[in-house]
């Protein structure tokens, strides 16, 4: 497997770059609900705080894409798919000044017959990255072959419901909004949705702060430009940011007093400050709001209306708890089954006890990790302070028994 991997943050900036220089944003690129069906309900899997969606390509698949707010363009990741979803028209664009050679090269297609049951595409082209760069489906502990992002939102309303994992797609006109739902505004800025929010710090500074609301991120809130403007919070542990194997974004973790959105006061937030200052992106922001805080309500994201509504769902009330072992991990082999340590965070509870990168994870209290899924592993790795668990790892071409205490670090 390769050990080149990139942030998701360099994903966006490639994908930017694609977007201007591929001219994909002459044309309206859309979905539109077949037929005379006023709603279309999509089954989504959750896969370590990723939405995930099968769909079709020119009648191949299926495929598995993460749906992706802070993705401008449809984004193939996966280049084995050029040889099979039959493309008539596509022509290469060289990314320049992020490498050497085709590893930074990626095909600009037409449009693609693009099948999610009940919609029709219209004039969706794609880049195809010419080499996997990301790992997502190591990552996510199957297989992926890219993103879908604005397109997917642009002209309808997507009602995501996590309890039951369904996309429910509407014209905006016909949206079954929630009973004591809250509507909050939004602006739908470079093929992104932006909302305002209030961030209050332990030490009593409020700050009003425009966030992308991103799918596309894990963690509950980060914010940038903090670190500069007001200094971190008291209390706070030196963190990679990013995804696992597709790279390191350095900066903090630490807790926020509350993030208020709309009428919602959500406390005690574990938020990311990256060290990074935000240079680079197109419209001025103060950070985005990820995963951690959107799934835990009921969401309708509507861009042609600029809205968004928001109601309390499963989980609201769920403190927020980070990794407590300290330990990076990826899926790898033919299926997906064996799980690799990537990092080991220093000071934490599996540098403690001598677990190294490249160690491989066997089994977890007695239950091989095989039968287990990474979000699995995530939940029993974030579960309860002071937790005993033991671990089976292959070390040096022979395995050790290795009891790991938990850690809450933040």
């Amino acid at each position: 497997m390769s050990r080149l991997f990139f942030t998701v943050k360099h994903l966006r900036v490639i994908v930017l770059f694609i977007l201007m220089c591929s001219g994909l944003m002459a044309k309206a690129q859309y979905f539109d609900i077949t037929g005379n069906s006023k709603h279309v309900t999509i089954p989504f899997k959750m896969v370590r705080d990723m939405i995930i969606i099968q769909l079709n390509i020119n009648d191949k698949g299926p495929f598995n894409f993460i749906l992706d707010t802070g993705v401008g363009l449809m984004l193939i990741t996966d280049p084995k798919l050029v040889d099979s979803i039959d493309i008539q028209n596509k022509r290469t664009l060289k990314i320049g000044g992020l490498g050497e050679g085709d590893d930074y090269e990626a095909y600009i297609t037409s449009a693609l017959k693009i099948g999610i049951s009940g919609l029709k595409s219209y004039d969706i082209g794609a880049a195809i990255l010419k080499k996997d760069h990301f790992g997502l489906s190591n990552y996510a502990g199957m297989h992926i072959h890219g993103l879908l992002g604005y397109e997917f939102f642009s002209n309808l309303a997507v009602k995501i419901n996590f309890a039951d994992s369904t996309l429910t797609v509407s014209h905006p006109k016909n949206i079954k909004v929630f009973r004591k739902g809250v509507k909050i505004p939004i602006s739908i800025e470079d093929r992104k949705p932006y909302v305002n929010a209030k961030v209050i710090f332990p030490n009593g500074t409020k700050t009003n702060d425009k966030l992308v609301l991103d799918l596309g991120a894990g963690h509950p809130i980060s914010l940038e430009n903090v670190i500069k403007n007001h200094g971190l919070p008291e209390k706070f542990i030196a963190a990679n940011l990013g995804i696992g194997l597709t790279g390191p974004i350095d900066g903090f973790l630490s807790r926020i007093s509350e993030v208020d959105i709309g009428k919602f006061k959500i406390k005690n937030v574990i938020t990311s400050f990256p060290s990074d200052d935000g240079k680079g992106q197109q419209i001025k922001r103060d950070g985005n709001l990820g995963m951690g805080i959107l799934k835990r309500f009921q969401v309708i994201l509507d861009y042609p209306d600029s809205v968004i509504y928001l109601k309390p769902g499963v989980g609201y009330n769920d403190p927020f708890e980070h990794d407590m072992s300290g330990l990076e991990y990826y899926s790898t082999g033919d299926d997906l089954n064996h799980i690799i340590i990537s990092r080991v965070e220093p000071g934490s509870a599996a540098d403690a006890v001598g677990l190294e990168k490249d160690d491989e994870i066997i089994s977890i209290n007695f239950k091989p990790v095989s039968q287990m899924t990474l979000e699995q592993i995530d939940t029993i790795f974030k579960s309860q302070s002071d937790r005993s668990l033991l671990l089976q790892i292959f070390h040096d071409k022979k395995l050790d028994g290795v009891i790991l205490t938990l850690k809450r670090r933040i």
